[in-house]
């Protein structure tokens, strides 16, 4: 699919996230999202990138709760937990559509795409090299990690305190690394004179297939039904009203 349809998808699915607090609503756009990732076949990319945000939501869950009881008399009621678990919905689904884009998009398609956005090509190029270098960073940090546990260092043992000092033998190294790649980087750039010239061309330029047109289609079809369901309909019934749970 062309990325700048894609991008358009994932900007819906945002807007979707953004528009409703019903939790039916919500639990249909991210249901209607995991067909797409199996059909991109990401699942298991998909799975970690959810094991990685776990935390996240439920600490957004746990927060909210929290917040209704001791701020609402008190009392914890069953629409008080619908809406935070519309809020943690919210956020996976958040990280669904943006992990559905980045995990099907190469940063080469995705700089043809900003180029065609009419995005500055030196602001473009930094994003790219930054999306780009994230994997090498992870990678360089994992054996960095290895390199100091075969020193001695256990980074899993210990207080919190204790283990954010023993990450600071991983993090220098890894910064000084950065910096040295950077500095290369930068003089490769100079030695092939970048930004010589504002006429760039591409060895492969976008265009779009009637699949991406019916993809289009179908996307600016459901931001318009999703704002008519906003908007003209009276709001929807909520499944937990009236239960009371403290």
């Amino acid at each position: 699919m062309d990325p700048r349809v894609k991008f358009l998808m994932t900007m819906v699915i945002f807007a979707l996230s953004i528009m409703f607090f019903d939790l039916i609503p919500l639990l249909a756009v991210f249901i209607l999202q995991i067909p797409l990732i199996l059909y991109a076949k990401i699942w298991r990319e998909w799975l970690k990138t959810l094991k990685g945000g776990a935390f996240l939501a439920v600490i957004i869950f746990t927060t909210n709760l929290l917040s209704f009881y001791f701020f609402r008399g008190m009392h914890l009621s069953g629409e008080n937990v619908e809406f935070s678990l519309s809020l943690t919905l919210r956020f996976l689904s958040l990280i669904t559509s943006f992990s559905l884009f980045f995990l099907t998009t190469s940063p080469d398609k995705l700089s043809l795409a900003l180029e065609k956005a009419k995005i500055p090509y030196e602001f473009n190029f930094a994003f790219i090299t930054a999306i780009r270098f994230v994997p090498v960073l992870a990678d360089e940090a994992q054996t960095i990690m290895d390199a100091q546990r075969s020193r001695g260092l256990e980074l899993d043992k210990g207080g919190f305190l204790s283990r954010i000092r023993k990450y600071i033998p991983i993090l220098l190294p890894l910064i000084v690394n950065s910096i040295r790649r950077s500095l290369e980087l930068a003089e490769a750039m100079e030695s092939r004179a970048f930004g010589a010239t504002k006429n760039r061309t591409n060895l492969y330029e976008l265009k779009m297939a009637p699949s991406d047109y019916f993809a289009l289609v179908i996307t600016l079809g459901a931001l318009a039904f999703a704002l008519y369901v906003r908007l003209f309909l009276p709001p929807l019934p909520k499944l937990m009203s009236g239960l009371l749970f403290l």
